[in-house]
């Protein structure tokens, strides 16, 4: 009986033993696959986070791709000039014999477009801000002037093909202007045109060398310091890297326009010297050159031989295009006795 009774107790235990490893297998399967989950979990969730960073670094690529193009781009576009092939192209079509030429002064260049007889009277146009002697394509084939005039359109210093991009104020402008004129000074009686921020070249011009202009025509012109109200971000434009931010000829642009009250204000005391013939023609419903400019100067240019006023009723700021035959008779009414 006692030999059976511990045959029983090895066959329990032996049992018990069996399925005590039967358990520890079970935990140790338990424990790898949970082990193995946990680890799947983990690297689900690392698969994950790669993917979102190489998404986020595809998207720097491109925002930083798009940015470096952009600014690529604004150094190419938006130059508001006008290539020597296409002048060719638009005065043949006039046929309009010209001459597009750069006068080289060494440290700065004078780009121009002449037109007419040599030996006549000269209109000498100047544009406004920002643009080129194309902005005044259209009075040089006009066969109307042509018959009277010779005709001189320049690219201001720091547009068109005058040391584009290099911005200067007016009195640099002014200086360099009159350099160039004194080298195509024919002894005939020279007129100024100018349009915009052209208008206080023109007027700029006229103080400093008063008896070389016979008269001067200012097309919407900004003369009065006191209608300008720069705006106060321009300066942040300035800086760098804000400033290969700005397409093209709007960057010589936002230079020339922050100075241009301080240079106004410079120019007012000296507008009493101004003694040649004035015209002014501007629009009454101006939003870029308020129409007060024209009291101001009927105001202040108190030796000028005369003062003529043309006012446009209704007209915006772009008068030399969109009232062309007003302005265009009125150069032609011009006495050069």
């Amino acid at each position: 009986m006692r030999i059976i009774a511990l045959g029983v107790c090895e066959l329990i235990f032996a049992t018990k033993l069996g399925m005590l490893k039967l358990a520890c297998k079970i935990f140790i399967c338990a424990d790898v696959l949970f082990a193995n989950l946990k680890n799947s979990y983990i690297y689900g969730i690392i698969v994950v986070m790669e993917k979102e960073k190489k998404r986020r670094f595809k998207k720097r690529y491109i925002a930083y791709g798009l940015l470096f193009s952009y600014i690529i781009m604004c150094q190419a576009c938006m130059t508001m000039r006008t290539s020597s092939k296409a002048t060719k192209v638009y005065f043949e079509k006039e046929k309009t014999v010209y001459i597009d030429k750069t006068a080289d002064f060494g440290d700065y260049k004078i780009h121009y477009i002449a037109t007419g007889n040599a030996e006549n009277p000269t209109l000498f146009f100047i544009h406004g801000s920002p643009g080129s002697w194309d902005a005044y394509k259209t009075y040089l084939s006009d066969t109307l002037l042509l018959k009277k005039y010779r005709m001189i359109a320049i690219d201001r210093p720091g547009f068109g093909y005058s040391n584009f991009g290099d911005a200067q104020d007016l009195g640099t402008q002014s200086s360099r202007i009159y350099s160039f004129i004194k080298t195509i000074d024919n002894h005939k009686p020279i007129v100024l045109i100018g349009h915009s921020l052209g208008g206080p070249v023109v007027v700029k011009l006229a103080t400093e060398n008063p008896d070389k202009y016979k008269h001067i025509f200012i097309l919407a012109g900004a003369v009065d310091p006191k209608a300008e109200t720069p705006e106060s971000w321009r300066p942040i434009l300035m800086t760098i890297p804000f400033r290969y931010l700005i397409p093209g000829a709007l960057r010589p642009s936002n230079d020339e326009l922050w100075w241009l009250k301080s240079d106004l204000i410079a120019m007012q005391p000296n507008l009493k010297k101004i003694t040649s013939d004035v015209t002014i023609i501007h629009g009454t419903k101006d939003p870029l050159v308020p129409y007060s400019n024209v009291f101001f100067m009927q105001k202040e240019f108190v030796n000028a031989k005369s003062i003529q006023v043309i006012a446009i009723e209704n007209a915006n700021h772009f008068i030399p295009w969109e009232h062309f035959d007003e302005i265009r008779d009125a150069l032609l009414d011009i006495k050069l006795e």
